[in-house]
């Protein structure tokens, strides 16, 4: 009788994987270890930016190793599908799309579309990519495929004109990305550059521009440096209101409408919840 040779299960390689072909990792990937991942990346990244700042290119080598190690930005990529997947709570343009359901074009103007900028994309099949009154542009740091840019919202090139711009931003758990809080204000204020309130066509009024914001709770829930009081104060002195706010347990959303009502000042980096427990997310604005 011969016996079966024993099988050992490989580990997973997240850095030899690639989001559009998960379907066996989606079954191997917890939510546990994918939440790890992804606090992991960050924590790697905020490192290095703090290196990079103090000049210390060493340390900036070492954790560059440790982020290639981690599985890079591909893995970073691949938790972030994971978590917007069906069955860890779903897509979160959906609401997205339930918000501007009241707003987009009908009747007559029902072929008129409003264009979108989809920062940070990790799929063509989303609720907003989807929706026939939406025309999508998506670009993320690394292409997931065929419909996604590879491109650096902050080193995409500055509109020409209107026909550049976009009515609607979405930076859905982008601005928690940006390893620093100067690099995270400095992409909010250049949201402003690339909406318009141009019509769609010819016979359709004026849009508001809308920015769609996605964090992760704790980032404003249980932060040393940045409150929902001061995320709206920060937000309000760059022309925005709040039209639209959710909270889960796990994330915010919100929808800021672009009011051109700017108030230009700074924000520092200070302290508005002291506490051992608390993270250091903070968003400063120069």
């Amino acid at each position: 009788m011969v016996s079966k040779k024993h099988r050992t299960k490989k580990p997973l390689l997240l850095s030899r994987t690639r989001p559009s072909a998960i379907r066996g990792e989606r079954a191997a990937l917890s939510s546990k270890a994918t939440r790890n991942l992804i606090r992991s990346h960050h924590r790697l990244l905020k490192r290095k930016a703090q290196a990079q700042q103090a000049g210390d290119e060493l340390l900036v080598d070492q954790l560059d190793r440790e982020i290639r190690e981690n599985g890079g930005l591909e893995s970073y990529q691949l938790a972030s599908k994971l978590g917007q997947s069906r069955e860890r709570g779903g897509d979160s343009s959906k609401v997205l799309v339930n918000w501007l359901s009241p707003h987009l074009p009908r009747g007559k103007d029902a072929q008129a579309k409003l264009r979108v900028l989809e920062v940070g994309a990790l799929s063509t099949k989303n609720a907003c990519s989807t929706n026939q009154s939406l025309e999508v542009t998506r670009i993320d740091l690394n292409s997931q495929g065929p419909g996604i840019l590879k491109q650096d919202f902050m080193e995409r090139p500055l509109p020409r004109d209107d026909a550049d711009r976009f009515h609607i931003i979405s930076l859905s758990l982008v601005l928690n990305y940006v390893p620093d809080a100067i690099g995270r204000g400095e992409m909010l204020k250049r949201c402003v550059d690339f909406l318009t309130s141009s019509p769609p066509s010819d016979s359709t009024p004026p849009v508001t521009p809308r920015l769609f914001l996605v964090l992760p709770a704790p980032c404003v829930n249980n932060s040393r440096y940045l409150t929902h009081g001061r995320l709206h104060d920060i937000m309000t002195s760059i022309g925005f209101s709040l039209s639209e706010n959710k909270e889960t347990s796990k994330l915010i959303y919100q929808l800021w409408e672009y009011n051109h009502e700017c108030q230009p000042r700074s924000w520092k980096k200070e302290i508005l919840n002291p506490g051992k427990t608390r993270n250091n997310f903070a968003i400063t604005v120069k």
